[in-house]
């Protein structure tokens, strides 16, 4: 395998990001020039973690090379012990049955919810967008490769690797506390619709949060929100 350098990680962290991306695309992100990007992504296609993919056609000539992750690549991220954590969520629910998992779910999600919630600026005094700034450096610290974007006057949280994914895929009610975890930790002065997941076939997750009206309804229940994004 090749060595991975600092700027070979950046690279794949950048392509596991991006999806795809030519290697100009990659030189103007990192201000190097268009060989030694080249250099580097066909040491790592030949080490199995990145693969050239066939890009649609833009006027005459050559179409340019895009270059995407291997699966293999996608081993080098976090995966939180995803095989242990399956087979604890298996005898969780064998022992206690769907209820008490559910129970314990929903505790976890409250130990989550204090934490961000104190990590997190608080809603009177700030802006959505520090929030979300602050909710998605939290979220990559536990893996999940998250940035901020912003979308007009909305904020787009972004996720571009799960490291429970599949724990989640056994047991999701992971991915519903998530939801309504963001909405508790952001404050009551926005709404959070998920408008993409990786359970559903999306390559992310991807949130949509948005400032409420000032003349919104304040007795409005947000699970009604948050069934109609997770329908």
């Amino acid at each position: 395998m090749a060595e991975l350098t600092d700027a070979k990680r950046r690279i794949l962290d950048r392509l596991k990001r991006a999806d795809t991306l030519t290697a100009p695309e990659v030189a103007t992100a990192f201000e190097l020039t268009d060989t030694a990007v080249r250099q580097h992504l066909e040491a790592l296609e030949q080490a199995g973690l990145v693969e050239r993919t066939a890009a649609l056609p833009q006027g005459r000539g050559r179409p340019p090379v895009r270059w995407r992750l291997t699966a293999l690549a996608h081993d080098l991220f976090p995966d939180r012990h995803a095989d242990l954590t399956v087979e604890l969520i298996a005898a969780i629910r064998e022992s206690v049955g769907e209820e008490g998992l559910d129970r314990i779910i929903a505790s976890r999600a409250r130990r989550q919810r204090a934490t961000y919630q104190k990590a997190l600026p608080d809603p009177a005094r700030s802006s959505v967008k520090v929030r979300v700034r602050r909710l998605a450096d939290l979220r990559s610290a536990e893996g999940y490769l998250a940035e901020a974007v912003a979308d007009g006057p909305d904020m787009l949280l972004l996720e571009h690797h799960c490291p429970i994914c599949d724990a989640a895929s056994t047991c999701q009610g992971l991915c519903r506390t998530e939801l309504e975890l963001f909405q508790e930790a952001l404050g009551d002065d926005v709404t959070v619709t998920r408008t993409q997941h990786v359970l559903s076939g999306d390559l992310r997750c991807a949130y949509r949060i948005s400032p409420r009206p000032a003349d919104a309804d304040a007795t409005e229940p947000a699970s009604a929100e948050l069934v109609q994004a997770s329908a």
